[in-house]
């Protein structure tokens, strides 16, 4: 049985919620960790659904002097988590990508979207911020991490491929006729920090 759209649609609505965000990167501990504050988590993480960021092209004119331009481009993921000290109300050099299985999509795919994201921030950029988060300084990240989101659904061998690459992901349950999420089992998170 292959991935369903709703499937996938009902899980990107569900982790562009802050607290749906927080309980996923509960899923695999690392990631929990890079939390700023663990009493205010809420405040501590900025959910960007389809994020867009402005990236910086700096060329040298024929009179020696630098030329800026700026171009606008949406990430090759389903959501980016942004760090934000939750005292400083300032962005942290942090930022976590998240990225679901989409229907259709094979790991070189997958993959194909976290290398894009990886060469697009390689590069100098600022973020769009959603309009309550303008007052954040907006700059690039320090460093990125991503995270895969696979359903039972998904091939084993996208699976296997995320395994060795070395990648975090976890696998979500969900079915297409209650389109709710079930809370993993102790076991299955023991499995995703392997």
């Amino acid at each position: 049985m292959s991935v369903q759209k709703s499937q996938y649609e009902e899980l990107f609505a569900t982790y562009s919620q802050s607290s749906e965000a927080i309980a996923l990167l509960k899923r695999h501990r690392p990631y929990l960790e890079l939390l700023p504050s663990m009493r205010r988590p809420e405040e501590s993480v900025i959910t960007i659904p389809l994020p867009i960021v402005k990236i910086r092209h700096t060329i040298s004119s024929a009179n020696g002097h630098p030329i800026t331009s700026v171009e606008s481009l949406i990430l090759p993921c389903e959501i980016s988590l942004l760090m934000c000290d939750p005292e400083w109300k300032i962005k942290t050099g942090r930022e976590i990508f998240v990225f679901i299985h989409q229907p259709e999509e094979d790991f070189s795919d997958l993959l194909g979207r976290w290398r894009r994201t990886q060469v697009l921030l390689g590069k100098d950029y600022e973020w769009v911020l959603p309009p309550r988060y303008q007052h954040i300084l907006n700059e690039g990240a320090e460093k990125i991490y991503p995270l895969f989101v696979v359903f039972e659904e998904t091939p084993d061998r996208i699976k296997r491929g995320l395994k060795g690459a070395h990648l975090p992901f976890v696998t979500q349950n969900i079915s297409e006729e209650e389109a709710a999420i079930d809370l993993p089992t102790t076991s299955e998170v023991a499995k995703t920090e392997e």
